[in-house]
């Protein structure tokens, strides 16, 4: 393991990872508890729209793509508030249409589009230091947000009714944890690409929502998962020369098998309590 330090873009996926990783821990953590994990696909697709557009105007993709995402996520947030249709179905729309930009733009930019497939599927290993230095500031302000507004958030996830008897603006704050989520999946699009984004997102707050009832313990475990899933990862597709972005998804996915399986097992095994 410490051998393969000596390469730099080793060095860059693991620093990579360990700030998805802390993403992933507060947002997705938001995600599981509000169960809007439908909702985050709905963004993390439609940011697909913003690549296409950074393509054609020459712009940094990942930068357009964030734009795009927050616009996507505030749209969707607003849509689902707002317009009188159901919430999966104004989700799925946005989501086709944010698709659709991107397959539009892609097809209109002149020449070849080199690196489209990293965006769809992820590659860690080819995260440059300038996109290090934008997921650290993407971190920071998730990280601000999230110690700032802790209480507003995590009322708005449990009860959003009886926050906002309460006086809490719970619009803004759900537009407020829409935009986190935009600025994870951003984040997620050079480690696990669009396609696998949620994966990172849910399954290791999943995981440790069974370990523990405390929101902020979720959150320490889900990180402590998620790098260990990134760096299971990158090991594996090194060894074994397999695309580094599937690879994690899947120790992450086996991981949940494997946790959901010993969870099953010992209710199976444990005797029924004795009634009086």
């Amino acid at each position: 393991m410490i051998s393969l330090l000596e390469y730099d873009f080793l060095r860059n996926a693991l620093l990579a990872g360990l700030l998805v990783s802390v993403a992933c821990a507060i947002v997705g953590t938001f995600v599981v508890v509000r169960k809007m994990v439908f909702l985050a696909g709905g963004i993390a697709h439609a940011s697909f729209g913003g690549i296409g557009i950074g393509y054609f105007f020459g712009l940094n993709p990942l930068l357009s793509a964030l734009a795009f995402s927050v616009l996507s996520a505030v749209g969707m947030g607003i849509a689902v508030r707002k317009v009188r249709v159901s919430e999966d179905s104004a989700i799925g729309i946005l989501w086709a249409i944010g698709m659709a930009l991107g397959v539009l733009f892609v097809g209109l930019t002149p020449g070849y589009v080199p690196d489209l497939f990293s965006y769809l599927f992820g590659n860690i290993l080819m995260v440059p230091t300038q996109e290090l230095l934008l997921m650290a500031i993407l971190d920071l302000l998730i990280l601000a947000v999230a110690v700032a507004f802790y209480k507003e958030l995590v009322a708005v996830c449990f009860d959003e009714e009886f926050a906002w008897v309460v006086g809490v603006r719970t619009q803004l704050f759900f537009l407020m944890l829409l935009v986190m989520v935009a600025f994870s999946i951003v984040m997620l699009i050079r480690t696990v690409g669009i396609v696998l984004v949620l994966a990172l997102i849910t399954i290791p707050s999943v995981i440790a929502r069974h370990l523990t009832a405390s929101l902020r313990k979720m959150m320490f475990l889900s990180g402590g998962l998620g790098f260990a899933f990134v760096v299971g990862g990158l090991v594996l597709s090194y060894l074994l020369d397999v695309p580094s972005g599937a690879t994690i998804v899947l120790i992450g996915g086996g991981t949940f098998l494997i946790a959901e399986g010993i969870k099953g097992l010992s209710k199976w095994w444990t005797p029924p309590a004795s009634r009086p």
